[in-house]
């Protein structure tokens, strides 16, 4: 996962995310320029999972 990814497709992303993991709210997913690692952060917590863990879903998306 990169940068250009989250920004480029980050509402389509986002939709299947939360199709994914019902407990994701549209706050969870939120998405503002230059805060990548806060929203990491913030779907590891929700998600348990760790920020690899993390990026390797959004990857597969």
């Amino acid at each position: 996962m990169n940068k250009l990814t989250i920004q480029g497709n980050w509402k389509e992303l986002a939709g299947k995310l939360k199709q994914k993991f019902a407990e994701l709210s549209d706050d969870d997913v939120l998405y503002q320029e230059g805060k990548e690692e806060e929203l990491l952060g913030k779907l590891q917590a929700k998600l348990g999972k760790t920020k690899e863990e993390v990026e390797d879903i959004i990857d597969k998306l």
